[in-house]
């Protein structure tokens, strides 16, 4: 690949009060790794290393809103409290410090279980008492948990712009909270906040984006992350044609969110293949074409592996970009997020800049063990 290429995943960009210095985002990766749910010097280090390697924008993992039991891991980060909020004071000026931008993902992973077991102390909420279609787990939310979960994520953005983030991000994805109500398969609620169409199951990720819009004003860039896919269901789809994701992701742009970050599983596949082939949009694409909003693709961006996968063996680096260049520089879609490759090599993002392929590490499962 010639550098000229290459230029495209470097032009800047711009949303709201952010400036980027690329098109390459850090992705969300659970590390777990934050004793008592406060982050520490290992975890500002771990930030700081992937600032300096050039990366464009990071999401951190997921952090917690202030919930009982929204989190499925013992150290998954919180984003509320005293402790908590100046561990993550010490990660953006760590970043910052380091020329990079950063927004924290925030996250409540509903009746969803995590990879080690782990059991909260309370029990978890989702929007029917289910885990997946058919399968009971905890409690049904009542209209009061709803509003106050509305008023936690709210208060959580407003924390970080506070903190002096550049940006915050909403995880509706990967079958979590959000995620649960906008599924039939686990929203089975006959009050405002269920329904048969997609539209109306999407009315507790609208409030949320509405309240965090209000939080932090009208130009603080709001990042809403979404799937198809559900870690409970890999196949699960939420619609099936753009008109339908028109009406499921539409009206959550007209409420707030500045940026859609459509994650997929590999991110060359196309999304609706029917209408315009194997080399058609992939789903960041088409959100992008339906909302006219600008989008974040991701999936499996440098690896020989897909997200899943990746997580049950070795993965070998990919040098292999032209597909996603060819994207990109049709404006197919704004942002491109690089998850298990930046795990191990905080300096991706440089060594790609600089065609250095013959440096780049391969990602393995024990990488996961470990802040580096």
């Amino acid at each position: 690949m010639t550098s000229n290429s290459i230029d495209t995943l470097f032009r800047p960009f711009r949303v709201g009060t952010m400036d980027l210095p690329n098109r390459i985002v850090m992705a969300p990766m659970t590390r777990a790794m934050a004793p008592g749910g406060v982050p520490g010097d290992a975890n500002a280090t771990y930030y700081r290393r992937r600032a300096e390697g050039g990366v464009g924008l990071i999401v951190s993992e997921g952090t917690v809103i202030d919930r009982p039991a929204s989190r499925n891991e013992a150290g998954v980060p919180f984003f509320h409290g005293e402790a908590a909020l100046a561990g993550w004071k010490d990660v953006i000026d760590a970043v910052h410090a380091a020329g990079g931008r950063m927004g924290p993902q925030l996250w409540h992973t509903g009746s969803t279980i995590g990879v080690s077991g782990w059991e909260p102390d309370s029990p978890v909420e989702s929007p029917s008492g289910l885990v997946a279609p058919g399968k009971p787990r905890g409690e049904r939310m009542s209209e009061e948990a709803i509003v106050d979960t509305v008023a936690a994520f709210a208060q959580a953005a407003a924390d970080a712009k506070a903190l002096g983030f550049d940006t915050i991000e909403l995880h509706g994805a990967h079958g979590y909270l959000i995620d649960q109500f906008f599924w039939s398969g686990t929203n089975e609620r006959t009050d405002r906040y269920g329904g048969v169409t997609i539209a109306e199951r999407s009315r507790f990720a609208a409030e949320i984006v509405a309240a965090t819009r209000k939080a932090v004003g009208p130009d603080f860039p709001v990042i809403l992350r979404v799937s198809q896919w559900k870690q409970q269901d890999y196949g699960a789809r939420l619609v099936e044609t753009p008109d339908q994701m028109g009406e499921w992701l539409l009206p959550l742009v007209e409420a707030g969110a500045s940026v859609l970050h459509c994650s997929q599983r590999r991110f060359w596949e196309p999304e609706f293949p029917e209408i315009d082939g194997e080399d058609g949009l992939n789903f960041a694409g088409w959100a992008k074409k339906v909302t006219g909003a600008p989008t974040i693709s991701v999936g499996s961006v440098g690896l020989s592996g897909d997200f899943i996968s990746g997580f049950g063996g070795e993965i070998s680096t990919s040098t292999e970009l032209d597909n996603l260049v060819r994207r990109m520089e049709r404006d197919e879609f704004d942002l491109i997020a690089v998850g298990r490759a930046l795990i191990t090599d905080a300096g991706w993002a440089n060594k790609v800049r600089n065609n250095d392929a013959a440096d780049l590490k391969g990602f393995s499962v024990a990488s996961l063990s470990e802040l580096v």
